[in-house]
């Protein structure tokens, strides 16, 4: 049977080697040819002149006899230079199968992956996966606004079934991060785990997309999906300078702080108007021309920021509301926490050791004291108020008042809230790390008090993270005038339907979403 050494050597090394020992055997025989030659040539045939018998006859017979030790040293010679070559490749060829790095024996099996490769296509597998549902649900609200909630139906279901998978996707990841499962190979596993599901909900949405751009039809006319557009620019042009004014507003009533997570929104959403108006304005003379997959995608690069435009404003108006039913809810947040001390200092019967207890007890009582003076000493933070009140009297461990838990609920919404439409509006540069924190924190909003506070820290640490790596990776993508790519940068903020430079996104999962490609001038 042939051994698997020499079924795994490659053809051409075969080959070398016989080149090689015909060399050899080709050198040796040359050096015995050589050995030998001098007695061939000396026979008995050999004409000899007849001489006179006498010792000076017999020495020359005997001296013609014999062969000179002269004539020996060129065959040994070439004798000696064929081995020391032979010794030399011998010893070249030894040290080349030590010290190579590639395998001279090519392996049946490739190389079994790493744990860290298994992570990285996880979290790009992830990324993927959620840039395509937000991309989804973005244009399903155009066609929706078109065409009716019946008629986009099918779609919505596809929509939810590919965020029920990213939404299992994204817990595994997360019990993953935690150390859950801890054996190796389980842990393996979780994140193949992950990257199916990942793979599955770009599926659904995948088998989806053909049927979607049959209803929405854009290659065979705009004008109408355009009209709908430019009613939401215009609605959304009109909105913009009303949260400005509301935003100096709160500036007025209350800290920075209360403010501080909608920041810069305004010339954001400002910035990616103008942006819009721009691709509205290559689709219309791209439909004039009669080139419709010029005009379409000009029609996603403009419904992309319109959308974006959209989050930023909506979170605005949201924040303002929290903001104010906050500023109504903190008196009777301190007077329900109030009623929780009281009731701490009752208890008879806790989990909590006598002296902890106490301590607690007076850590909550400061923390009261503070948000009364902060109330009374001008400007503050009412949804920073709720949720100092709310973390003072989780520690007790006596229940809460109804009033507390609507607060810590308002709080977790709000944070949420701010998490999700930042990292929806800068997803072009944010990882998979703070995607995850906040699909677990919208998971835990669902769940009691304590649940609560703990999604407002995840959601709170999801957009710290969020804005650690826009801030990392800056402005990945060049500017590019609205009839270019759809990677503009405009004000430091990255303009484009999705995070990569080529064709806007669409409806669908990894293997459809950019199928609109710019042809060609």
């Amino acid at each position: 049977m042939t051994s698997t050494l020499i079924r795994g050597r490659p053809r051409h090394a075969t080959s070398r080697i016989a080149v090689r020992v015909a060399h050899a055997v080709l050198g040796g025989a040359a050096g015995v040819v050589w050995l030998v030659l001098p007695g061939m040539t000396t026979g008995a045939q050999d004409p000899v002149p007849v001489a006179r018998a006498g010792p000076v006859a017999g020495a020359a017979v005997a001296e013609r006899d014999e062969t000179s030790p002269a004539d020996l040293v060129l065959p040994l010679v070439a004798l000696g230079a064929v081995g020391v070559l032979a010794g030399y490749g011998y010893v070249r060829r030894t040290r080349r199968a030590r010290s190579r790095t590639t395998p001279g024996v090519v392996s049946v099996r490739p190389p079994a992956p790493t744990v860290g490769d298994f992570e990285r296509q996880a979290r790009t597998a992830l990324v993927v996966a959620d840039d395509s549902v937000r991309t989804s649900r973005e244009e399903l609200g155009f066609a929706e606004a078109l065409f009716g909630a019946e008629a986009v139906e099918p779609f919505v279901r596809a929509l939810r079934a590919a965020q029920t998978e990213l939404a299992a996707a994204f817990a595994i990841h997360r019990r993953y991060e935690r150390g859950v499962p801890e054996d190796e190979q389980a842990r393996r596993q979780a994140l193949v785990g992950v990257v199916g599901r990942c793979a599955e909900a770009g599926r659904r949405l995948d088998a989806e997309a053909p049927a979607f751009d049959g209803l929405r039809a854009l290659e065979r006319g705009v004008d109408e999906a355009l009209e709908v557009a430019e009613g939401r620019f215009r609605e959304l042009a009109g909105r913009t300078g009303g949260v400005a004014a509301t935003l100096d507003e709160l500036g007025g009533r209350f800290t920075a702080s209360a403010v501080e997570p909608v920041t810069g929104y305004v010339e954001q959403a400002k910035d990616r108007l103008v942006f819009a108006t721009g691709h509205l304005n290559a689709c219309r003379q791209a439909a004039d021309r009669d080139d419709q997959e010029r005009a379409a995608r000009h029609l996603r690069s403009a419904e992309g920021a319109i959308d974006q435009a959209g989050v930023l404003v909506t979170g605005v108006e949201r924040l303002a509301a929290e903001v104010r039913e906050a500023a109504g809810l903190v008196p009777a947040a301190l007077t329900g926490a109030e009623a929780e001390i009281a009731a701490a200092r009752r208890a008879e019967a806790t989990e909590v050791p006598a002296g902890e207890l106490r301590a607690r007890i007076v850590r909550a009582d400061g923390v009261l004291a503070a948000v009364r003076e902060q109330l009374t000493g001008g400007p503050y933070d009412p949804l920073g108020a709720l949720r100092h009140i709310a973390r003072a009297v989780e520690p007790l461990g006596v229940g809460r008042a109804g009033v507390v838990t609507a607060g810590a609920l308002l709080v977790a919404r709000s944070a949420v809230g701010a998490a999700e439409d930042f990292i929806g509006t800068h997803r072009g540069a944010v990882s998979a790390e703070p995607r995850t924190l906040l699909a677990e924190a919208a998971r835990l909003l669902s769940g009691g008090a304590p649940a609560h506070a703990q999604a407002d820290r995840l959601a709170r640490d999801s957009r710290e993270l969020a804005e650690r790596d826009v801030r990392t990776h800056g402005t990945p993508y060049p500017d590019q005038t609205p009839t270019g790519l759809t990677g503009a940068v405009l004000g430091g903020i990255l303009l484009t339907a999705e995070p990569d430079a080529g064709p806007p996104a669409s409806f669908g999962g990894p293997e459809t979403r950019g199928r609109r490609t710019l042809p060609g001038p």
